[in-house]
């Protein structure tokens, strides 16, 4: 329990200082409330008309409130570090996805530095009347190195920075209104209420528009400096978003009322004619531009610093270091400081633009997805304290961002994508495993339970037979070659386990079993094997490989085949003893319908076997015309999968034991095409092991059929396996346990053996039904003539007429008793088929539209 509340209290500790206010709410309302509002909305009332303008307010917000529903459920399920978006994106859908947006946001909030600057040059250049030459550049780079001074200092010291400039942008909102009021004209409404004549499209203003909001996730990259990341995340940003909207629709609505449309149209200047006092206007551009700026340099480096720490890209590891109690990123100040700086001396702002804004714009996206992805996962571990969730309102705020962005700039979406995806492909070949646990695992077990549940409905088919490979590693000598030989032979298709069955009990064997369970992982990594590796204790080693047998696997999903090395060369006595207990191990394995395969190489033969060219690789595949002959034949074809084996060649032998046999190579050319694999049938009168071993010694991998006698593994001739063995390079002896049909099509099969019992069980129900309603009108139609010869008899009629009556009756009955019988005998049927159905596994419901 101590050991649990350290834990606790470790991950509660934060070194974070700044609350909602401060560290949230402040710099997402400050980069919201920026530069669009006070020089471009007038510019979108005018043109596009207040309706449109709402519209578009509307959808854009739209965005932001989608995603900050998103944000607060991930952030209210997580303990939320430094990085911001990156940390939330990252510990949802991986490093690949987190790394390749962790760059981009931090290289996008570098320049956006540099893009708020030139535009606080631009309004300085407009109050002095000199905008010309590079007066504008000098000044941006001037209000860079004075915003880095803050930045340098800390957080803190930058958030004391924010609220002046807060206190500035509301004094300068508070005298807009205040104009608008005095001023309002209800005529202008009207005329503004419609959109321009020269009208430049929906989708135009909207791209002119929506970089206004993109700021509202600026709180979120301060998430290392918050002191309750999880408490004033949503908090804060819900309350930026709100306040920011209000802001935005009473703006449009104020500009629209009191200003005419060729002035929003034509002058940015626009919202200081509506002002009481317009220089609190214009020291609110100031301050909403070095706001936004001040933002951006607080959060690039902190999205550096987590992407650095947590040791995706090498050659960022120096920028994980802070400085001070904070852990401040001064590292990464000092490099957006240099990005924003060069990418002021370039000045090619309006090319880059664009892709910036689509980079912000992704970051959205994917902040919805993750936070979809981990809601449908159905992870347990998901329990947002924020309650007004759905995973739809994520699903719909990530196709949101992607029309956004594909409507905005085509152009600038694809780059930005492509860039994205690079760096995603980049890191997915380069990266290591994680040094945190995301939501990819729950994805994948979700589909697993889905996927198996699914195939458990459905009826197994042959052509659904796939490798389920049970690989018993107990000889860590000959460990590596069985690992690598059961890798190629389930061909991508199947499933492989690489066991060990350790015997022994107490608290000693749990410590060995961890030992060898981390020694098998390490030869399956080091193989490159797609296995899982089992290390079972076991008091009894008969019992426990009995068990085991019975027991592994999960719905549909079971070993079918044993895969075992073969006993090692041993005097003959040992030897004997040796192959007899294996024999024991592998009746136990058959007599569960296990299919039995041995592999058995030479000391040095193994690794002789990689060196050889591919096209000298020659799989020979010992022919009988049975159950074991076609389980080896698709073996072969399975390893020719394999890149390995790709050029390898088959060659199909069919021995013949009796001299007179008519076997042809026709005949076994025919059944290979059948069968639909290229081989090289190939007819051989062998009576003992001699000929084997002549014609396949320099066979890359022999295939040979095996059978047990008595728990003595035996060849075809009788003899004993390890006489063959021990004279074969690389050889695999096989025994299967059932037979597969190589030809089996779609319509046959317990599929269809399933639907034709179907067919003739209902086809049955429906003939029964018929027949006891024959049965019916038969019963009532005899009982009606039966009364109406008893009332003939009581009343006295004339005897031809009772007769008749009699007659009548009599073939009534005779009717009634057949299809009575008749009734019976198809009752009888459909019993019975329905009983057949039940054995096969179906459970049968009588419809009510048989009949």
């Amino acid at each position: 329990m101590d050991a649990v509340s350290n834990t606790n209290s470790d991950r509660q500790a934060n070194k974070g200082t700044l609350g909602t206010f401060g560290g949230v709410f402040t710099p997402s309302i400050l980069t919201i409330l920026g530069i669009i509002l006070f020089l471009r909305l007038g510019y979108v009332v005018g043109q596009g008309g207040l309706w449109r303008t709402l519209i578009i307010l509307a959808v854009a917000n739209g965005i932001s409130v989608l995603t900050t529903i998103s944000l607060s459920a991930i952030a209210t399920s997580l303990t939320v570090r430094g990085g911001g978006d990156y940390y939330l994106i990252s510990r949802t859908l991986g490093l690949e996805f987190g790394g390749a947006i962790g760059l981009v946001l931090f290289l996008a909030q570098s320049v956006s530095i540099a893009f708020y600057c030139i535009g606080f040059g631009e309004v300085i250049g407009g109050i002095f009347h000199f905008q010309t030459g590079f007066f504008p550049q000098l000044v941006a780079a001037g209000a860079v190195i004075f915003l880095f001074i803050f930045a340098w200092m800390g957080a803190n010291w930058a958030t004391r920075l924010q609220y002046v400039v807060m206190a500035i942008l509301t004094a300068a909102l508070i005298s807009f209104f205040i104009g608008g009021v005095v001023k309002w004209d209800s005529s202008l409404l009207a005329e503004n209420w419609k959109a321009a004549s020269d009208y430049q499209g929906f989708w135009v203003l909207f791209a002119i528009f929506f970089p206004a909001v993109t700021g509202f996730t600026q709180g979120v990259s301060m998430s290392g400096d918050l002191k309750d990341p999880g408490k004033s995340l949503p908090l804060g940003t819900f309350m930026a978003v709100g306040i920011s909207i209000a802001v935005y629709l009473l703006a449009s609505v104020v500009m629209a009322g009191t200003l005419s449309k060729e002035i929003l149209i034509s002058d940015y200047k626009a919202m200081q004619y509506v002002a009481i006092a317009d220089f609190i206007v214009v020291a609110g551009v100031i301050a909403a531009t070095l706001s936004s700026a001040m933002a951006s340099f607080l959060g690039a480096p902190r999205i550096l610093q987590s992407l650095a720490k947590d040791r995706i890209f090498p050659v960022l590891s120096p920028f994980s270091k802070g400085a001070g109690p904070s852990d401040n990123p001064r590292r990464g100040v000092l490099l957006a400081c240099g990005i924003a700086l060069g990418t002021i001396a370039m000045g090619r702002l309006n090319l880059i633009a664009p892709v910036v804004s689509m980079f912000f714009l992704m970051s959205y996206g994917l902040l919805n997805y993750a936070t979809f992805f981990e809601a449908r996962s159905d992870s347990p571990s998901f329990r947002p304290r924020f309650k007004l969730y759905d995973y739809r309102v994520s699903l719909a705020g990530g196709i949101a961002c992607l029309v956004a962005m594909l409507a905005v700039n085509v152009t600038a979406g694809v780059v930005a994508i492509g860039f994205l995806t690079a760096i995603y492909q980049y890191l997915k070949r380069t990266a290591g495993p994680a040094r945190w646990a995301d939501s990819q695992r729950s994805y994948h077990l979700k589909k697993v339970r889905q996927h198996l549940l699914a195939a458990a409905d459905e009826t197994e088919h042959p052509r659904n037979w796939r490798p389920q490979l049970l690989v018993f590693t107990n000889d860590s000598r000959r460990r590596r070659g069985i690992i690598q030989f059961a890798s190629w032979l389930q061909g991508a298709s199947g499933f492989a386990t690489a066991v060990q069955v350790l015997e022994g009990e107490g608290a000693g064997m749990r410590k060995r079993r961890k030992t060898v369970e981390d020694e098998l992982k390490k030869d399956i990594k080091e193989e490159t094997a797609e296995m899982f590796p089992l290390v079972i204790t076991t008091p009894d080693l008969e019992a426990g490989i009995h068990s085991l047998l019975q027991s592994y696997g999960i719905g549909p999903v079971h070993p079918n085949t044993i895969l075992a090395n073969w006993i090692e060369p041993q005097p003959r006595f040992e030897s004997n003893e040796n192959a007899r207990e294996l024999g024991r191990y592998m009746r136990i394995a058959f007599r569960q319908e296990y299919n039995i395969m041995l592999l058995s190489t030479r000391e040095g033969d193994w690794d002789h076997l990689a060196q050889r060219r591919e096209d000298e690789r020659r799989i020979d595949v010992w022919w009988q015309g049975d159950a074991s002959s076609r389980l080896m034949l698709l073996f072969a074809y399975i390893l020719t999968r394999h890149s390995m084996w790709h050029d390898a060649r088959i060659r199909v032998l069919d021995m013949i034991y009796d001299k007179g046999s008519e076997k042809t190579v026709a005949e076994l050319e025919k059944a290979l095409s059948d069968f639909r694999i290229d081989a090289v049938p190939e007819i051989v009168p062998t009576r003992d092991t001699n000929t084997i071993v002549a014609y396949s010694e320099d066979a890359a991998l022999v295939f040979f059929p095996f059978r047990l006698k008595n728990f003595t593994p035996l060849d075809s001739f009788g003899n004993s396996l390890d006489l063959l063995l021990s004279r074969l390079k690389t050889a695999v002896a096989v025994m299967a346990a059932k037979d597969i049909d190589l030809v089996a099509e779609p319509d046959e099969g317990s599929v269809a053996d399933l639907a034709a019992a179907k067919d003739t069980y209902y086809g049955a129900l429906k003939k029964a039904r018929k027949a006891e309603t024959e049965a019916e009108d038969a019963a009532l139609l005899a009982e009606e003539k039966l009364k109406k010869l008893q009332a003939a008899a009581l009343s006295g009629a004339d005897e031809e007429s009772v007769r008749q009556l009699n007659k009548e009756a009599l073939s009534a009955h005779e009717t009634a008793v057949k299809s009575a019988r008749k009734a019976a005998k198809w009752s009888a049927k459909v019993i019975n088929y329905r009983s057949d159905l039940e054995k096969m596994g179906e459970t049968v419901e009588e419809p009510d539209d048989t009949a």
